[in-house]
Order: C-alpha cells, then structure tokens, then sequence
C-alpha cells in the first residue's frame, strides 16, 4: 500500500521493513543487514559508476553527435537510430542515466530539423526500457532475478542471456513506434522555462558574436615553440586568449591558457576582443597569425568545454573599487572577463578600466572546472546563474578510448566467466579510476543511493515471505487462478501480474517480490525455474503504460509535452504485443 500511494518515498519504505521486520521474530537484525553484503548489491553500484565514466569522458554524448550527423533530416531514419543508439548504451549502463544523457540529444535535433520533440521522446523511452532485456547488467531487476537463482542453488543466467528476447522486441518496438509515432503531439518545441541563460542567450545580449576571433599559430610564427607569455597584446587593450585549441577537429583537445604555455605551429586561439578587424590584421602581421575561419558561434559550439556564468561582486570582496585590469583578473581566477553590467547599464570594453563595485555583475568566461571553483566559501565573487549548457561538460572527454577500453574488458571477463561478475565490474571501477576516467568523489556521487537502499531493504522482505510460506501462498494463488491451464497461460499470468504490478511500485521491488513468486510456482508444476525466472525479469522491464510506471517515463513527460492518455495509448498495445512474443519466445528458448 505504501509503495502504491508512494507515502512515504520508496528507500524510506525499504528501510522501515528492514527496521520492522525483526520484530516478527521471522528474520534477526543481522539477516536483515545482510543484503548489504550481497553481491548484487555491490554489483548495481559499480555499474552506476562504469555508466558514469562512460558520461565524463564524453562516450554518451559522442554516439548523439553520431547520431545527428548520421540521421539527417528524415524522421523515420532519426527515430531508428535513436532507438537502436539508446538500446545499445543502455545495454550497459543504467537505462534512467541513458534517458537523461539523450533528452538534449533528441531536443537540439527537434530544434535544428523542426520536428516536434513529442514524436522523439517516447521512442527515446521506450528503447531506453527495452536496453533492460538486452544483457544481464542492463537493468538492476535482471541482477535481482539472476541473485534469487543463485540463491536456490541455481546457475544464474549469462552475461547474454537476455539479449535473445531483447533484441526481437526491440526490433518490433523499432517497427511498431514507426507507426504509433503519428499518434504522438507534434507539438513545435517551446521557449525554454529554465531560469538559467544559455550560452547563445548571452552571446546575443553581450554582443560576443562581434568579438570572438579565430587565430591560427603559422609554422613560421615567432610564437611556434614559445610561451604564450611573448604573445603581448598589452598594444590592444581589452584583447584575451579565452582558449587554446590543438590537434585535428576529431581529436581536438580545448585547453586553459597560462603565460607559460608552450604554443606549438597549428594552433588555433580563441580570441575575445571588440576592436576594429583591421587590429586583428594588425596583430595576425605582428604575430605571423592565420585568421581561422568562425563555425557559426564559436563560444557555443564549445560548450562541452568552455563555460560561461554571470557572477556578482559580493559585499565583502576584495575587488570592489579595483579595475578588472589591475587585478590582473585572468592570472587569478583562471577565467576571463568578457562583459560588465552595473544595474541594467551594460559596459562596453572600456570595462577593463572601470573600478568595480559591490554588486556588479560580470560574465566571465572559462573551463567549466574554474568556475566551479567560485562555489567555495569566501569567494569574492558569486555565481548568480550557469549557462544551460553546463550538463553537457566532458570533465574527462580525452579518456573516452580508455573509458570503452574498460567496458570492454568488463563485458570480456563477464561474458568469459573467468571470474565473478561483480569482480569484473570492480576491476573496471578501479581502471577507470586509475586511467582516471573518473575521480572517487564523482564515483561515490554516480551511485543511486535510492536504488540501492531500496533493494537492501526489500531483500529480507522477500526472505521473511519465503520463510513465513507467504511465497508458496503467492505460488499456490497463481495455480489456483490458472488451474487445468498449460504452462503458457501461467507464464502469461505471471508476465501480467509482474507487469501491472510495476505500473503502481518500482520495478526493482517488483522483481524483488514476484521472483521468488515464480520460482515456487515452478516447483509446483514440476518445471524448469529459467523461463519463469526470465519472463519476471522481461515483465518488470515492460513499464510503458503510465507515465510513471519508470523514472525512465517521468523524464520524457515534460519535453515531450505528453499526457496520461499518451502513454496509456501508445503503451498499453505495445505491452501486450511483448507479452505474447514473451510467452512464445522464452518456453521456446528456455524449455519447460
């Protein structure tokens, strides 16, 4: 009843069964602790980590520019890549992060081919809940049926043991969105509600189009092989290097400029400066500097790796009544100061000489990571708002090969089954750590302490169920309402009972309740537990019915601009076409 009426939130109801439940007399307080001992549990958690090195280093957000520049401007060809894209990533990492990661991703292909988002989302998260059935790491129910195996002495199923029944759904999933599609809103997509101003926002209001300047080191230029310090533009006042380009447009590495940085001849430098062009011929002449060409808006084509953030003058800074010039601003803080307003009053480039005031608002720009570091507690300065663009920071983009590197030894060693599957997620933790595809604090911060509370604390509900004969009841009730039926209508049952059970609770404490469910129920019928096992684990991933059967559905609402009805619609025949190709398949594949 709890988990129905969601009062109170889902791991405060686990940990109240892990609290209650000794009182019973049925489990002690150490078997009900134990679930934070077992594998799985530990399992989930570095796979939460593995999704989030695959984030930092840029692999995610990658397959979406692929997919952009593969797809074109057909909807057909965009809405099957998209699917197929989000499938295969979400075949490894969590199916919400993959959601997450490929909202922007459908939203800026809405916005460049006019296409409503609402005929993007729900493929988007329909393939995202079908990744759940492709491997056995994909979603956290799959481990939860694979552990209950495990524990009535069973083999588990295999690192592929899904994607049999995952890929033929996915396939008619492709097939049947291509034809619901028409029925989704085709709504234009919106102005933005967000409160914070994006990078194009800002390059409009401050005029930064006008100023940003492209400027190539020439193989014969006295700067190739010296510091950026000789490059003096002491004779042009308010001109800044903001950034420093270097290798070919693939493998293009954007980074922080410092007096003592050794240019090298290929070199491109982001030049913000206001003045007249013939100054820049004139400092190209003195340098021996290319003029690069511009790519549209150069600051917003980098946002993966340059940021900008507008920030007030606090009250007890020590910049106030100093010049933004005599601070030597740049050396300080690692940032560049591209705009000044006081009030509604914006100041042109004669900023750099006016004396600063409590107050005053800057926009600066820079790597994402320094002005991060104006978060810290006694900052003279204080982040008013983030361009949007700041989920889209690659902290890590140049690990990206060393990131699928570790993947691919991870899904090597389980697939092998040399060793232990949690031991081969954990070696992968620890490569991308030392590979340093990602830090210990974003590890600790990439585990969704939710899920994994809640399976601790449904564990030994499920324990307690099965010790009281509560699980046999359960089993027994299922015969009952099946009796003198085959083994395909009990499936069926089961497959229904799993899936409109997870249309009111998480699918992770469905598959926590109904697995031990279908193992009795094979004993019963004399049956091989592996196709009842499997056709829990295929349900609890078939949540397309509500908008908040999965947190994968609630995302897409809002972007897609859809209703109940929409997904009541589209998802409700879609449930029951994977219901029957469930029933078929896995009796087929699994035998009974």
């Amino acid at each position: 009843m709890m988990f129905a009426i969601n009062r109170p939130r889902l791991d405060a109801i686990a940990l109240i069964m892990l609290v209650a439940l000794p009182f019973t007399g049925v489990l002690t307080m150490g078997e009900a602790l134990a679930g934070f001992g077992d594998s799985n549990i530990v399992l989930i958690a570095a796979l939460f980590v593995l999704g989030e090195g695959l984030v930092r280093t840029g692999v995610a957000q990658r397959m979406g520019d692929w997919l952009i520049a593969r797809a074109g401007r057909s909807e057909l060809r965009l809405m099957v890549l998209l699917m197929v894209v989000v499938a295969a990533l979400g075949a490894t990492m969590s199916s919400t992060a993959v959601t997450a990661i490929f909202i922007p991703v459908a939203l800026r292909i809405s916005q460049s081919t006019g296409i409503g988002p609402g005929r993007l989302m729900m493929p988007l998260s329909v393939a995202a809940l079908i990744s759940g059935m492709m491997t056995l790491v994909a979603t956290a129910p799959n481990l939860i049926v694979n552990g209950e195996l495990e524990r009535n002495g069973l083999e588990g199923f295999g690192f592929f043991g899904f994607t049999p029944f995952g890929a033929p759904v996915l396939l008619l999933g492709v097939a049947y969105m291509s034809i619901a599609r028409r029925w989704l809103p085709d709504a234009a997509t919106p102005g933005s509600s967000s409160s914070r101003s994006s990078l194009s926002a800002w390059i409009d209001e401050y005029s930064l189009a006008d100023r940003e300047h492209r400027l190539r080191v020439a193989a014969q230029s006295p700067l190739a092989g010296g510091t950026l310090e000789a490059f003096d533009l002491s004779g042009w006042p308010g001109a800044n290097v903001v950034a420093v380009e270097r290798g070919r447009r693939r493998a293009r590495e954007v980074m922080q400029p410092s007096a003592r940085m050794r240019l090298q001849a290929g070199d491109v430098m982001l030049m913000d400066y206001a003045g007249a062009n013939s100054d820049i011929r004139s400092i190209c002449e003195r340098f021996g500097l290319e003029a690069a060409p511009l790519r549209g808006i150069d600051f917003a084509d980098r946002s993966q790796e340059i940021g900008l953030a507008e920030v007030i003058v606090a009250a007890s800074s020590d910049l106030a009544g100093h010049t933004i010039a005599g601070e030597e601003f740049t050396a300080r803080f690692n940032l560049t100061a591209i705009g000044l307003r006081r009030g509604v009053v914006a100041y042109g480039r004669e900023f750099l000489h006016e004396p600063l005031a409590v107050g005053d608002t800057l926009l600066l720009i820079g790597p994402w990571r320094e002005l991060d570091k104006l978060r810290s507690d006694g900052s003279p300065l204080v982040i008013l708002s983030m361009a949007v663009e700041r989920a889209e920071e690659l902290p890590r983009p140049e690990k990206a090969v060393h990131a699928l590197a570790c993947l691919a030894l991870v899904v090597g060693l389980m697939v092998s089954g040399l060793i232990p599957n949690v031991q081969a997620a954990l070696i992968g933790c620890l490569l991308m750590g030392a590979l340093r595809c990602i830090d210990f604090r974003g590890a600790y911060r990439a585990i969704d302490w939710k899920t994994i509370v809640l399976i601790v604390g449904m564990l030994p509900f499920s324990i307690a169920l099965e010790r009281t004969g509560g699980v046999e009841l359960a089993a027994s009730g299922l015969r009952a309402l099946t009796v003198g039926a085959g083994p395909h209508v009990v499936l069926g049952t089961l497959f229904a009972i799993t899936a409109l059970l997870g249309m009111f609770i998480s699918n992770t404490a469905t598959a926590v309740l109904m697995a031990p469910v279908a193992l009795a129920t094979a004993r019963e019928m004399g049956a091989s537990p592996y196709p009842f096992a499997m056709i829990v684990a295929l349900a609890a991933s078939t949540a397309f019915m509500t908008p908040v059967s999965s947190p994968v559905n609630t995302l897409v609402v809002a972007p897609g601009h859809y209703t109940f009805g929409d997904f009541v619609r589209i998802g409700v025949p879609f449930s029951l076409i994977v219901l029957i190709v469930s029933v078929l398949l896995v009796p087929w594949l699994l035998p009974l």
